[in-house]
């Protein structure tokens, strides 16, 4: 019986681990941009079309390799930055473990040109599948240019698992970010199907965030600083006032290295507490440096997760670093309770004369001898009036036992799914409805009473409108007097351009206005008063989510978003019109008892269940 176990080929075992290292065109970008960094690069251009799946091009002005260094980086593990195990924990650099070349070059088709200073010409090569195809001479300018051309040509399973333009688009930009927000001392161009995206000269930290989120972003941020033996933390954080509902302004950097940490976040949010709304997020861009034998940064094949040696104390440096940022620079109001204000007056003045306080007293005052006036007011002894009793005449008191008995009542059929009888459930006339809280609406039913979360029954009454809207393409649209200007982020726009369509179909009239601005000259018919920045703020962050967690499809998540951002918040007090409104269409539904979350908008109470509480 022959041997069963053999060594893969390198073509086949290069392919395994680009399906770790590559997942999409943005993990191309990553790994270029830092070899550009790690190059010791001044100036880094990166060329995209098609959303990487075409043309990923970085182009840089740094060290450049020699002809055999060039031939040598496309060999797995092949590395120039570690020699022995002990260079593990002593790491500086970006990329590290010698893969991405390999793994890039095993399922795409790359041209490579680089050139040192000292050489008077470069090389060339190009490689598919893994394959060397050519290597020669040739001009080109000090530094390295690296083309990967028809990502996954050769696995077309691979490429059919990518998404849509604008959701690649919008990876890409997310680690051209990262990478540029790490190297303010670089200067960064992004050219993306012939347009410039950006470009972010060298500069300070402060100008390479305003660079990249926009110049409104320079009055939101507040600076950070401190040092410790553990850890150093500089960078900024946003202020309160301007938190958003979305999440994508928050950064840390360990070692100049983009990190995600959940724990460290959490202690960032901790020191936001009572300063912003529920679910609102600060913006915060937070650089630690930490002595590189204290951290592991490789425990995840992308390396964005990293380990601490002292977890509990690096968090809680950081929730005290944010929190003395936020008293130093007087982002929150501050209140001294300890100051007794009634003694803060000002010291008499040389040769005024000191009067003792006078007290008045009305002696003739007897709190027991009361007298009712003729218009409902009681007096007391002085005659002045306390306060009013509230007027209510006799027939008055007589009316409103009469609204609990009124006969008339609007009858709604409630389907059991599990086919068993129908049961009529008779909601009272329309005078019934009331709002408790301005959160619930109670209405007495003859059974006993039912109540319904305002917020949860509008968000399904809304989300079953939208998905016909978006099934029928009937929407509505209102035009505005003047157009409202909108500005994004360069990956909530990506976002945006998604489901661009879905949000036309909608009812929304909107244009692109710049790079990443959008003019608003129409919304939906039916929407009510509300800031539009805002809602579309809400509608992005709901779509990432449903997207990203549940899976849904691009109609149902749009549909879902849209229901949660333009719902009608607890709080809001409604009037008697809009209660009943919101009753008849609700029982209209085709599953009126759940959210589009699946939790309750109606709870019924019987009188069975009612006098249980009272026995």
């Amino acid at each position: 019986m022959s041997n069963l176990i053999k060594l893969l080929p390198d073509a086949v075992a290069n392919q395994i681990a680009a399906g770790e290292v590559v997942q999409r065109p943005a993990s191309v970008v990553k790994e270029l941009l830092e070899n550009s960094i790690d190059s010791g690069a001044s100036e880094v251009q990166l060329i995209i079309k098609d959303a990487g799946k075409t043309l990923i091009q970085v182009i840089d002005n740094g060290c450049g390799m020699s002809e055999i260094d060039a031939r040598m980086s496309f060999e797995r593990h092949a590395t120039s930055k570690i020699q022995e195990t002990t260079d593990l924990f002593q790491l500086r650099t970006k990329g590290f473990r010698g893969e991405a070349m390999a793994s890039i070059a095993a399922v795409a088709q790359v041209e490579m040109k680089t050139r040192r200073v000292e050489d008077e010409v470069g090389s060339k090569i190009i490689i598919e599948g893994s394959k060397i195809k050519n290597q020669e001479p040739v001009q080109t300018p000090q530094g390295t240019s690296t083309s990967v051309k028809n990502l996954f040509f050769n696995i077309p399973a691979r490429r059919n698992f990518l998404k849509s333009t604008p959701v690649e688009m919008k990876h890409i930009i997310d680690e051209f970010e990262r990478v540029a927000l790490t190297h303010p001392e670089v200067h960064f161009k992004m050219v993306s199907n012939g347009t410039e995206t950006f470009n972010l000269p060298l500069g300070s930290l402060r100008q390479r965030i305003v660079g990249v989120f926009g110049k409104n972003f320079n009055q939101k941020l507040v600076p950070l600083d401190e040092n410790t033996s553990i850890v150093n933390i500089t960078g900024f954080i946003g202020k309160p006032e301007y938190s958003k509902k979305t999440r994508g302004e928050q950064f840390f950097f360990v070692n100049k290295r983009f990190i995600k940490s959940g724990y460290l976040h959490h202690a960032v949010m901790n020191a936001y507490d009572d300063l912003i709304q529920q679910k609102n997020y600060p913006s915060y861009f937070i650089y630690m440096e930490v002595d590189p034998s204290t951290i592991d940064i490789n425990i995840h094949p992308t390396k964005t997760e990293i380990k601490f040696e002292d977890e509990k104390s690096v968090y809680a440096i950081v929730n005290s670093a944010v929190k003395q940022s936020i008293g130093k620079y007087q982002v929150a109001p501050s209140l001294d309770f300890e100051t007794e204000t009634s003694f803060n007056v000002d010291p008499p003045k040389l040769g005024d004369e000191i009067k003792i306080p006078q007290i008045k007293v009305n002696t003739d005052f007897n709190p027991f001898e009361r007298e009712q006036n003729p218009k409902g007011s009681i007096k007391g002894s002085t005659g002045k009036s306390s306060f009013e009793l509230p007027k209510r005449s006799v027939d008055q008191q007589s009316a409103l036992v009469d609204l609990y008995q009124t006969n008339s009542s609007i009858t709604i059929e409630e389907e059991s799914e599990k086919e068993e009888e129908q049961e009529l459930v008779e909601v009272e006339s329309k005078q019934k409805f009331f709002q408790l809280h301005s959160k619930y609406i109670f209405s007495q039913i003859k059974s006993g009473y039912i109540l319904i979360d305002q917020n949860k029954a509008h968000e399904r009454i809304l989300y079953e409108q939208f998905l016909k809207t978006l099934s029928t393409n009937e929407g509505v649209t209102q035009q505005q007097l003047f157009p409202i200007s909108v500005e994004f982020t360069s990956g909530d726009f990506a976002v945006l351009e998604e489901i661009w369509d879905e949000v036309q179909l909608i009812g929304f009239d909107i244009e692109k206005f710049g790079n990443q601005s959008i003019a608003v000259n129409g919304v939906p018919a039916d929407l009510r008063q509300t800031d539009i920045p805002t809602l579309f703020e809400e509608i992005i962050e709901q779509f990432k989510n449903n997207k990203g967690e549940l899976k849904l499809n691009t109609r149902e998540s749009i549909a879902r978003a849209m229901a949660k951002s333009m719902a009608i918040k607890n709080g809001k007090k409604l009037r008697d019109n809009e209660m009943v409104l919101i009753i008849d269409q609700l029982f209209a539904c085709e599953a009126p008892y759940f959210s589009p979350t699946g939790k309750k908008t109606v709870i019924t109470i019987t009188l069975d269940e009612l006098e249980k509480l009272f026995s």
